[in-house]
């Protein structure tokens, strides 16, 4: 696919403080068609250090609180402001996943690039911690990094060189999705499916060499292990 949108940040600055493959990218096709209006309160769930909040709010129109438990909201706010925008467009916001300091019903909408996989994998996850905070009829649209089939009981030695067992149980399948996202009672799955910026955003990635997460990443990469991996999206609607 083609990424008109995303080319505007994909400066070696931006990318070389990137947490991952390359999430404008990602945020791009998961928003693809979206179906989330025009100044609309979003939420971005694990957002980072801001960089799809950023896009989310000049891209999209939407104004946006971006979430994250380990980023410094002094740090993003100075980062907002060097990318031009204004606290009437964008909040930063230390807050944990499980915990949200919202009011119910405050968001439009939740966005969530890349980070959903940490604290999304608990079956109750969405109707006690998440779907709360979203309106009636609101959309969430997440995206994950995952693999293309579950090998957790005999994992390959080519992902064991970049990753413990322990960060791989974080990387499941479409099928692991499906059963979690269908669980939900309070959620009309409106789509799940794998997506096609994988190899794409993974090159980005790899492409930092100053950044040391990714060159730790080269080895799995390098002795083929992408065979193995994939990102997974999936849009939901709050009933």
């Amino acid at each position: 696919m083609e990424y008109p949108i995303s080319q505007k940040y994909n400066t070696p600055e931006l990318l070389a403080t990137a947490m991952g493959p390359n999430p404008f990218k990602l945020q791009e096709e998961m928003l693809l068609n979206h179906k989330i209006p025009a100044g609309s309160i979003v939420c971005d769930l694990g957002s980072g250090q801001g960089h799809t909040s950023v896009m989310l709010v000049k891209d999209y129109g939407f104004k946006v609180y971006a979430a994250d438990l380990w980023s410094e909201p002094q740090e993003n706010r100075s980062f907002f402001y060097k990318m031009g925008l204004t606290p009437e467009q964008i909040t930063p916001v230390k807050a944990d996943a499980t915990a949200l300091p919202f009011e119910k019903e405050f968001f439009d909408a939740v966005v969530s690039t890349d980070s959903y996989n940490f604290w999304g994998r608990d079956p109750k996850y969405l109707d006690e911690k998440l779907l709360p905070f979203v309106k009636h009829g609101g959309y969430i649209y997440c995206c994950v990094p995952g693999l293309k089939k579950d090998c957790h009981d005999n994992l390959p030695k080519e992902l064991l060189l970049s990753w413990t067992p322990e960060q791989l149980a974080y990387l499941r399948d479409i099928a692991y999705w499906t059963e979690i996202v269908n669980s939900s009672h309070d959620a009309e799955v409106i789509s799940i499916y794998e997506m096609e910026s994988n190899e794409n955003v993974w090159v980005d990635w790899l492409n930092q060499e100053e950044n040391e997460i990714a060159v730790h990443c080269r080895k799995t990469m390098d002795a083929g292990g992408g065979k193995y991996l994939n990102f997974i999206a999936f849009v939901l609607r709050k009933k």
